[in-house]
């Protein structure tokens, strides 16, 4: 694909993914709530899935296959490893320290789960869901657009990153699109400099520190 091709699916890839956002955050304050519990459960994994839907779309029209995205099947058990211990440390360094510190309302989530049924399925909601669709779309699709539009790492690191914290506006205000973008960044240095650290390691990683954020706000209280 030429710098131009390259450009023009970069846009097409990001302004999709935030309309289909906007889409899946009216679907999910306005309807998914009459639907039953397990019918909602299920509904909320899949609507998100779409999100990754024309990034999906792209790939197998351009011919790229996974691999190109940082996708392999060598050494699996490592790769799951290290996405485990990265989500972990992550955890402790960028939930826990700051409740231990007092700044526990500032890495808080809004979720309030009792039940242990509700904190396995935001495991699963996490990884299967968050995880899988955020990382395919900005270390996957935008990151290879933008550093064949740059020539460089640096430049993928930085736009996608920037991107990533744009992308969670919806959610937040201008501070967590910063710390959002610094996330992102994170997550490509993971991929780039740790061994064995592929897109399906950043998936994990992504799920388990997301989901850990909720685990934290019952311990520690809100």
């Amino acid at each position: 694909m030429s710098k131009t091709k390259n450009i023009a699916a970069l846009i097409i890839s990001f302004l999709a993914s935030i309309a289909i956002l906007f889409g899946v955050y009216l679907f999910d304050n306005y309807l998914l709530m009459s639907f039953p519990l397990t019918a909602r459960m299920v509904l909320a994994i899949v609507t998100y899935w779409l999100i990754a839907a024309v990034s999906a779309a792209a790939l197998l029209f351009c011919g790229h296959k996974l691999s190109d995205y940082g996708c392999t099947k060598e050494k699996l058990p490592a790769q799951i490893g290290t996405g485990v211990a990265l989500g972990a440390a992550m955890s402790l360094v960028l939930t826990v320290i700051p409740h231990l510190a007092g700044f526990g309302g500032y890495v808080s989530s809004d979720k309030q789960y009792t039940h242990l049924w509700q904190f396995i399925y935001e495991f699963v909601f996490c990884i299967i869901a968050v995880g899988l669709v955020e990382e395919l779309v900005f270390r996957g699709t935008i990151y290879e657009y933008a550093k064949r539009i740059f020539g460089s790492d640096i430049g993928a690191v930085i736009l996608s990153s920037l991107l990533f914290g744009a992308f969670h506006i919806l959610r937040g205000n201008i501070a967590q699109l910063f710390v959002t973008a610094f996330i992102g960044a994170l997550f490509c240095l993971f991929r780039l400099k740790i061994k064995n650290c592929s897109l399906l390691s950043l998936i994990i990683a992504h799920g388990i520190y997301d989901a850990l954020i909720v685990v934290w706000t019952f311990v520690f209280g809100k």
